[in-house]
């Protein structure tokens, strides 16, 4: 399941994130932040326009505003 499909409050791995589908400066920006393979994150809340974007990812104690683009490339699993 891709990020961008995972429930809010629910919590998940990422098993896998597509780094050749985002830009390199975001794929830096993003493990910069600890976003990457083996990082446990729960969707908080998502925007609340049509494209429900950003998406509230929390990271550990950290809340990260993240594109559902971003969310699409990382491929998680439930814990």
């Amino acid at each position: 399941m891709n990020l961008d499909d995972l429930p809010a409050s629910h919590r998940a791995r990422i098993v896998a994130v597509d780094w050749p589908s985002l830009a390199p400066e975001e794929g830096k920006r993003l493990r910069a932040l600890g976003i990457d393979e083996g990082t446990e994150v729960e969707i908080a809340h998502r925007g609340i326009f049509a494209g429900k974007d950003p998406i509230a990812l929390i990271v550990g104690k950290m809340t990260v505003a993240l594109r559902r683009s971003h969310a699409r490339a990382m491929t998680v699993e439930d814990i």
